[in-house]
């Protein structure tokens, strides 16, 4: 799968990382390359289904209504 990802450069000099079509999937780095490997990763764990992150020791799934 391919995604569009903005980086930018942060006040600090890290560069920040975002993909806008999967809201909330944002990483960084210390260079633009380190942050686009750390954003595949991000999106990776994004797409995980979540019988996978209900097996996380310690961590559950719960749902609310709002």
């Amino acid at each position: 799968m391919k995604f569009k990802v903005v980086v930018s450069e942060g006040e600090d000099g890290w560069y920040v990382v975002e993909c806008p079509s999967l809201p909330g999937c944002i990483s960084q780095g210390k260079t633009v390359s380190e942050a686009l490997e750390n954003i595949k990763e991000a999106i990776e764990l994004y797409l995980e289904p979540e019988e996978e992150i209900k097996r996380v020791k310690g961590r559950q799934m719960l749902e609310v209504v709002v």
